[in-house]
């Protein structure tokens, strides 16, 4: 089964591109969205089991976690899930938009918005430590 889940994205891709080839641009407009629901699925469905994926990654990185620390992530899978979901819509809204309109949101500014909440959620984790609530 592990063997299984690495070829999968491999297969998406490749599929992908075969698709692009096939039909042009219109098939390559559709990547984002399907890797935006992707990334969404993953957080969304890690809310209903005992550790989000949040949680498993701040696991990994600094052993067990604190009540609080396990409450703190589990927000911060709320707010990915709202991230991702919101550009999954914008993702397929924007298909039906220019190309140029197209590219800038993928191309661009979702990389941006992800970059972002990365910086502030490491500086609000960075805030938290030095006051201690960790």
């Amino acid at each position: 089964m592990g063997k299984i889940k690495r070829i999968i994205p491999i297969f998406i891709t490749v599929s992908v591109f075969v698709l692009f080839y096939i039909k042009r641009f219109i098939f390559l407009k559709f990547y984002p969205p399907v890797c935006n629901l992707f990334v969404f699925l993953i957080f969304f469905i890690s809310l209903f089991k005992k550790e989000t994926i949040i949680q498993k990654i701040a696991k990994t990185l600094d052993g067990e976690l604190s009540k609080k620390q396990i409450i703190y992530t589990r927000y911060v899978t709320y707010v990915w899930c709202i991230l991702t979901f919101f550009n999954f819509v914008v993702s397929i809204w924007t298909i039906f938009l220019s190309d140029k309109i197209w590219l800038l949101f993928n191309g661009c500014i979702s990389y941006i918005l992800i970059g972002l909440l990365f910086i502030i959620e490491y500086m609000i984790r960075i805030i938290l430590r030095k006051k201690g609530l960790f």
